[in-house]
């Protein structure tokens, strides 16, 4: 073969998503740190999801049309650093193809080489031994090795071989790869992307596998603090198109239900025809999401947090409200932050945010959701406050691409106690460049820290991690682990505070008990008497303690 056309990148996409979405679990189970947020295989699944979407109808013969179309949807759909790094790959994948009806081998390898030159702009400071590394060295190979009658087949193995050897090799650039002794997670993934995409060139296009997505998780730990039964804080919505070729087996109501129940509550399942519409609030609203992917496409998704379902109740006055807004002035500025758990939330509203972004460690927020929030806040200047290292690329993403006279930039708080710090620095009396240094700047001085719960055994930085034990985190390095969550509070403080210290904040979990926080705030408050503490009841999950020390 020896070119590629439209319809057949079209099954190389699908393809290559479809593996992916068959082996994501894997993908999140690399993650170097033994944190329970491994979140890079439904990060990337997601995003490749929202672009295989835009392109699933379409009969174009032309790649270039296709590509676009492609690029476009996984721009949309972008949700973390993997899926922002690998929606720019394809954006510069399809910018060389313009032009273009077919390509040829040679093409190919240019596009890739450009994807990779794009996606390395797109990153502030590139890392190597990431996925990054993975698509440019197999890229730059790939260039050297063909020409224009080189065979589609031989050029696509010589790419995978090349990508697989790339990605053994990037435990030697990372060294917290080599330490922990896995590959990076972003770079399988590719390799799992290119791996799908060679089956549809040999005539194989892969399908979605029927195997239940928390059949596959890696096992939880049981917290054992007191919980609530309103614990399961996601409002997840969708309808559903169910698709007779989606799955091997048919789709069986009582065992959809049942798994979907298994993994949340207040649960409404409602089937029509081919139509099944979904409401359950879970802790887990992508693997529910999925999980609902083996059965068929989404017609409608929607993901809130409980304390903001209020505003969206009334759909059928969606489209009035939305005139109404985009009626209205637009006032001079708003802020926008990133959380997950009422305690949180209502913390970033008390102190001037705006509106709320749900999301964070368990589920990270896509490009369009942050467009989705901008469009909501209706004003000239937007700050947003990722407050997650894996969320600002997104949220960068989502402010390049901003319509109107709306002005978006990110402050990029990496931490809720960064966010928070630096939320409180907003001066509505100041212009919207000052307003931005000024931020930026007080992310500066503050020292994060948080304590989870491992999930594997490993060594890290010198110290033994125990799988269920407890891990307290300085910024990123991990400066104990011990069996005792609030031991490990203590542990973790105590690395904090220095001389220069003059305010502690403890933002509790939903994991900790009143009993827990009732005794660490009595040890804390005697011994640090010079400090101002301030204990806050967050109940976000995956983390037992948020600490910032100014």
């Amino acid at each position: 073969m020896k070119n590629i056309d439209g319809q057949l990148l079209k099954q190389m996409i699908i393809s290559g998503t479809n593996n992916l979405y068959n082996h994501y679990p894997e993908v999140d189970s690399l993650n170097v740190f033994p944190v329970p947020d491994g979140d890079t295989g439904m990060n990337m699944n997601l995003t490749m999801s929202s672009g295989m979407k835009e392109i699933q109808n379409r009969n174009d013969n032309d790649v270039f049309a296709i590509a676009v179309a492609f690029s476009k949807g996984l721009l949309m759909g972008a949700r973390g650093n993997s899926g922002v790094i690998t929606s720019q790959i394809f954006r510069g994948f399809a910018q060389s193809l313009e032009g273009k009806k077919v390509m040829n081998s040679l093409d190919l390898a240019e596009a890739l080489v450009n994807g990779s030159e794009v996606a390395y702009k797109a990153v502030i400071r590139p890392v190597e031994g990431t996925i990054l590394t993975v698509i440019r060295e197999s890229s730059k190979a790939m260039l050297a090795h063909v020409d224009h009658d080189t065979s589609i087949e031989k050029a696509f193995a010589f790419l995978l071989s090349e990508a697989k050897a790339s990605l053994q090799r990037t435990p030697e650039l990372l060294p917290i790869l080599k330490e922990v002794g896995v590959v990076d997670s972003g770079g399988f993934g590719l390799v799992t992307i290119f791996e799908g995409m060679e089956k549809a060139i040999l005539g194989d296009v892969i399908e979605k596998s029927q195997a239940t997505v928390f059949e596959e998780r890696l096992p939880q730990p049981e917290f054992k603090g007191e919980k609530s039964s309103d614990e399961f804080g996601y409002c997840t919505e969708f309808i559903l198109r169910l698709g007779p070729d989606a799955v091997k087996k048919p789709f069986v109501e009582k065992r959809f239900t049942g798994v979907l129940n298994s993994h949340g509550n207040s649960l409404v399942v409602v089937r029509d025809e081919d139509i099944v519409k979904v409401h359950v609030h879970t802790l887990e609203p992508g693997s529910i999401l999925n999980y609902a992917q083996n059965f068929g496409e989404f017609v409608t998704l929607k993901i809130e947090n409980m304390t903001e379902q209020h505003s969206h109740l009334d759909i059928g006055s969606e489209e009035a409200h939305k005139k109404a807004e985009e009626e209205k002035p637009l006032k001079d500025y708003a802020l926008i932050s990133v959380s997950a758990g009422e305690g949180l939330n209502q913390i970033f509203s008390d102190i001037g945010v705006d509106y709320i972004v749900s999301g964070g460690q368990t589920m990270n927020p896509s490009t369009e959701d942050f467009l989705t929030a901008i469009s909501k806040v209706h004003a000239r200047n937007v700050y947003i406050l990722p407050n997650n290292s894996n969320i600002v690329m997104t949220a960068s993403q989502a402010c390049d691409v901003v319509e109107g006279e709306t002005i978006a930039r990110v402050i990029p708080s990496k931490t809720i106690p960064q966010g928070i710090v630096a939320a409180m620095m907003f001066n509505p009396d100041l212009d919207a460049e000052e307003n931005f240094k000024e931020m930026k700047a007080a992310l500066k001085n503050v020292v994060s820290g948080s304590v989870t719960y491992a999930i594997k055994d490993t060594d890290i930085e010198g110290i033994h991690v125990t799988k269920g034990y407890y891990m307290g985190f300085r910024n990123k390095s991990i400066v104990v682990c011990v069996k005792d969550k609030i031991e490990a509070l203590y542990g973790l403080v105590a690395s904090m505070v220095d001389d220069n210290s003059a305010i502690l904040t403890v933002i509790v979990g939903e994991d900790v008990s009143d009993s827990e926080e009732s005794q660490l705030s009595e040890v804390l408050f005697e011994k640090y008497p010079e400090l101002e503490i301030d204990i806050k009841r967050g109940q976000q999950p995956v983390y037992s303690f948020l600490i910032g020390v100014e």
